[in-house]
This record gives C-alpha cells, sequence and structure tokens, in this order.
C-alpha cells in the first residue's frame, strides 16, 4: 500500500531510504507508514483520515530534507507551525482534485486549531505505533510540555451547527416552489438537494454513510421502518425512521420514478443518485454538491437581509455540520441521552453530552433574575425573530 501513502507530487517528494531493520519489513518512511496504516484497512473513513495527516507529515519532511528518525522536538515544533500556515501557498494549498491529478496539494486550505489538534493526536498515534515497529526509537510528541493541552481532542462542546431558527430557514428555502418553465434536470436536482439534507437533518448520517447508502438500507419490521446502516468501524447499527423520514423517502422515489417503498428489486441500488438517475454519487461529489447549496442559501439570505452571523455560519457550514445540527436538535427536542446516543453511534455517553445544551438555556434564563438596582429601569424585550416573518 505504499503508493497510496504518497501522491508522486514531484516539487515535494523526495524520499530517503532509511532501512532501521526493526520488526516490519520496510525500506523507507513510505513503506513503514503503510504498514501503520494496514492496521486501519478495516475503517476506510479512519485509514483515509490517518493517511491524509501521515501523508502531509511525509510530504513536509521530504521538503525539508528530513526522515522520520530526524524528528525532535524542535522539528515538531517547525512542524506545528506549518501546519498553522503551510508556506508557500501555492505549493502547498489547492482546491480539491483527485490525488493523481497534478493540481492535487495536501491543503485545502489553514487548518482550524482543531483541525491541528486532530493532525498531532493522529501523529502521536503513528510514532507510538513506529517505537514499537523499531523504526524509530523514540516518540518526539512525549517531549511536550504542555502535551495534555495539544493532544486532548475532546473539546467541551459542539459549536458548529446551525441554530434551530437559521435550520427552519434553511428548510423552508430548499422548499420554495421552483420558478415557472424550469426543466426536468432543475426539477430533479431540487429533489434531491431537499432529500439529501432531509435525510441528513433527521438521522444524523456521516457524509460516507449517506454517499454509500442503499435504498435496501430502510426497512420494515414488525410494522416500524428501520435505517440500517454500516458506520464508523465498520459497526452495524439499526436507526428508527421518523415518520418525516419515510415521507422524504417516498417523495424522493417519486422524483426518481420508483414505488413509494423500497422492495427487492431496487435493495441494491444507490440511495443518492447523479443526473442520469442510476449512478451513485460519490463522497466528494456529495461533498461539493451540499458546500455548494450551503453557500447559495448564504446568498439568498443575505438578498433577504439576514444577520450577517446566519450568512456566516452557512458559508462557513460543512457537511458535518448537519451531523452536529441533527444531534444537538434532537437533544433539544427532549430525546433522551441514551437514546440520542444509539441513534449518533457514539461509543461514549459523554461524547453524546457535548451536544446537550439545555442547560445552558435554562442558566441563562436564570441569570436573569440578577438585575441592576435601578429602580425606573425596564427590561428590554428580546428581539424579534426575523426568519418567522411571512416575507422569508
Amino acid at each position: 500500500m505504499a503508493n497510496d501513502v504518497i501522491t508522486p507530487t514531484s516539487q515535494l517528494l523526495t524520499l530517503k531510504e532509511t532501512p532501521n531493520g526493526g520488526r516490519i519489513s520496510a525500506q523507507n518512511d513510505a513503506q513503514a507508514v503503510s504498514a501503520w496504516l494496514d492496521e486501519y484497512v478495516d475503517s476506510p473513513q479512519t485509514w483515509k483520515a490517518y493517511r491524509r495527516e501521515a501523508e502531509r507529515l511525509l510530504l513536509w519532511l521530504a521538503s525539508q530534507g528530513l526522515t522520520l528518525a530526524d524528528i525532535n522536538r524542535e522539528t515538531l515544533r517547525r512542524f506545528e507551525a506549518f501546519l498553522a500556515d503551510p508556506q508557500p501557498s501555492g505549493q502547498w494549498v489547492g482546491p480539491s482534485k483527485p490525488r493523481t491529478h497534478p493540481a492535487w496539494r495536501p491543503f485545502r486550505g489553514v487548518l482550524s486549531p482543531a483541525s491541528r489538534r486532530q493532525s498531532l493526536v493522529i501523529l502521536q498515534g503513528l510514532f507510538a505505533w513506529l517505537v514499537e515497529a523499531g523504526w524509530v526509537n523514540h516518540n518526539p510528541f512525549r517531549l511536550m510540555r504542555d502535551k495534555s493541552r495539544r493532544l486532548n481532542n475532546q473539546t467541551p462542546r459542539i459549536e458548529r451547527y446551525l441554530e434551530g431558527d437559521l435550520w427552519a430557514w434553511l428548510w423552508k428555502w430548499l422548499n420554495r416552489p421552483l420558478e415557472a418553465g424550469e426543466g426536468n434536470r432543475a426539477h430533479f436536482e431540487h429533489a434531491r438537494r431537499r432529500f439529501i439534507f432531509g435525510f441528513a437533518y433527521l438521522l444524523a448520517p456521516r457524509i460516507s454513510e449517506m454517499a454509500d447508502a442503499r435504498m435496501g438500507d430502510f426497512q420494515r419490521s414488525e410494522g416500524r421502518w428501520w435505517w440500517h446502516v454500516v458506520g464508523k468501524g465498520s459497526k452495524m447499527a439499526r436507526i428508527p425512521l421518523p415518520e418525516d423520514m419515510l415521507n422524504c423517502l417516498q417523495q424522493w422515489r417519486q422524483a426518481l420514478g420508483l414505488s413509494d417503498i423500497p422492495s427487492q428489486l431496487d435493495a441494491e441500488t444507490p440511495l443518492l443518485r447523479a443526473l442520469d438517475g442510476q449512478r451513485g454519487l460519490g463522497h466528494n461529489q456529495l461533498y461539493r454538491l451540499i458546500r455548494t447549496t450551503f453557500h447559495k442559501a448564504a446568498q439568498a439570505l443575505e438578498n433577504k437581509g439576514g444577520t450577517p452571523e446566519h450568512i456566516a455560519a452557512l458559508n462557513q457550514a460543512t457537511p458535518h455540520w448537519l451531523r452536529h445540527t441533527s444531534i444537538t436538535h434532537q437533544a433539544q427536542s427532549g430525546i433522551s441521552l441514551r437514546h440520542l446516543a444509539e441513534s449518533a453511534r457514539h461509543a461514549r455517553l459523554d461524547t453524546t453530552s457535548r451536544y446537550l445544551h439545555t442547560e445552558d438555556n435554562e442558566w441563562h434564563r436564570e441569570q436573569q433574575r440578577h438585575r441592576l438596582a435601578i429602580s425606573d429601569t425596564t427590561p428590554l424585550k428580546p428581539p424579534l425573530n426575523r426568519y418567522n416573518r411571512e416575507d422569508t
């Protein structure tokens, strides 16, 4: 799998051979990293994320004329700074392209603090494995004095989600009638966007789970409908279908010219379809479709005089925001933590608890009792919710 680790980008890649003996069969750093990645072949999304971070490190080392064995605390400090601002930008940053494309680059943009922290977490695991494999003789991450802060990837709260009134506006916008005279393609794309966002909001799938879904994943048992999904870590789960999700599914199947209910005849066909109505959507295609929809929605909201905060949220939103939005709103609707964790397919309850904002709301309301003692002050009324107006 060595060829999968590093894309042949000539201006970046000059790997030194560092045969270290050790406990793995590898002749250079790329092969050593490939051996580590082989441990994750049963978890494709994890494998892909780990490859991305290891690839960035190897390409950066190659540009510095270094190997994995050369990394010390100072080298790691320089790499941290590089993650925060990969320069020269033209060499490292570019739009999304296939990894074999000449214009492919390791970064799409500057990494956020959370993304940099995630990168260090992954690479710390890589070095721990390489030490055990005998490929390197030390783990430079152990020298970090503030390691607990840098490598603690459990952020205390989930903030990357759409607030309730913004989601309500977005869903209304997605369901707006098309203008007269629109053709079949416009109607198909309209139905597809509506289904994708409805699916994402009601069941909180990861983008890979949406792209890989089949019609037969929706099954009825004892009169109740369930979504069967193979998720992160190849874990199988069965999620109850809300009535609204069943309605979304029926409307989408009607747009495809299919019967309302999935049957054995189409069980293995893709759930999400390309413009021909037959081929499935790839992960990158689905990602771009959702991002483009967010950007168009932001422009529409700006044209209607929406708040800068909500316009910025739509412009920043990624497909994973839909999962965060779904889980957060499910929690706010009163679904129990236990069932919410099962629907989200979290291994630990404390992961799910990061989505709970109800206590904050109650705390904020109670805190309003604490006032300045000025008798002639009239409490300010809360601002009107502009997205509940009929003209939106």
